[in-house]
């Protein structure tokens, strides 16, 4: 009694601090574009305020007391984060080739590609449920990529921004599978590590000379390193200790969702009658991926004379 009493509190507020990191995470792109700043430099300062504020939040916390890294975590750390930062800057590409609304979308197949990933490099088994699902996936992002004849002409981005926002996704699934090997650390200090590493890696890719001239946009960049990589990745890694799974994988679709509104309310945006009917399959898919939903089947039928037990068969 006692011990239900003091877990739904414990799972309530995981839900409470989840639900808003999502929401957080959907207006991304509209700090995106109102920075006016280019992909890379927005990434680049977004690693700087992260930084700042994730290096400041594990000092405050004691976490650099008894890290637990050593020099191979350290090392895998280091290398998800090489695929962590250039994530972020291939989605921020692909918002001005297509929309918040559509790479998004898109981005968040990235549950299909850990899946695909898992099985490339690390023969991990792919089941015939979790292939049915990869099939809808796929059909669920043919319809929500929308590409008509037009996107093929030479004069055409969105193409581009599509292809910007797979390979974000697969970026993701690069980062989440090797990051996973990282036990024994806190997830703040991983992802400080993450951040961190992405200064000095960006800075080629970087025009600081554009910075002169953001004015107001500055303010969006250090929202982004404040709220969207510092707030957001507390509250996140927080909530995952009070959730279970399942609650996990559909809280998670806060963040596309909000996304779409975020895009439709300040930009206008909106998808398609088509699109809209990709969306639920492309959901469904990463849910079924997620928690290794199975399609059930009837029950055998009963003969008269021997009578069979009830039992339902999964495949």
């Amino acid at each position: 009694m006692n011990t239900s009493q003091s877990s739904m509190p414990r799972e309530t507020r995981g839900a409470i601090e989840l639900t808003a990191a999502m929401l957080l995470s959907g207006t991304i792109g509209v700090f995106v574009v109102e920075s006016g700043a280019s992909p890379f430099n927005v990434v680049f300062y977004r690693c700087v305020f992260g930084t700042l504020f994730l290096g400041l939040y594990c000092l405050v916390r004691g976490f650099f007391k008894d890290h637990g890294f050593t020099p191979k975590k350290l090392g895998l750390a280091a290398l998800g984060g090489v695929f962590i930062v250039f994530n972020w800057a291939f989605l921020f590409e692909s918002y001005g080739s297509t929309s918040i609304s559509v790479a998004t979308v898109v981005y968040h197949t990235q549950p299909f590609f850990v899946v695909l990933l898992g099985a490339l490099l690390f023969k991990d088994r792919i089941t015939a449920h979790k292939a049915g699902w990869l099939l809808v996936a796929f059909l669920g992002l043919v319809l929500v990529a929308g590409v008509s004849a037009s996107d093929f002409t030479g004069g055409s981005t969105y193409l581009v921004g599509l292809g910007y926002a797979l390979l974000a996704a697969l970026f993701y699934g690069l980062s989440t599978i090797i990051t996973k090997r990282v036990t024994g650390v806190k997830p703040h200090l991983v992802a400080l590590v993450q951040v961190l590493l992405g200064i000095p890696l960006l800075l080629p890719f970087t025009q600081l000379g554009q910075s002169a001239h953001l004015g107001a946009g500055w303010g969006w960049l250090v929202g982004l390193g404040f709220l969207h990589t510092g707030v957001m990745y507390v509250l996140m890694y927080s909530s995952y200790q009070k959730l279970p799974t399942s609650k996990i994988a559909v809280l998670a679709f806060v963040y596309p969702a909000a996304a779409m509104v975020c895009d439709w309310a300040v930009y206008g945006h909106h998808v398609t009658w088509t699109q809209a009917l990709g969306i639920p399959l492309i959901v469904a898919a990463s849910l079924g991926i997620s928690l290794g939903w199975h399609p059930r089947l009837r029950p055998a039928a009963r003969t008269q004379s021997v009578p069979v037990p009830r039992k339902s068969t999964t495949v």
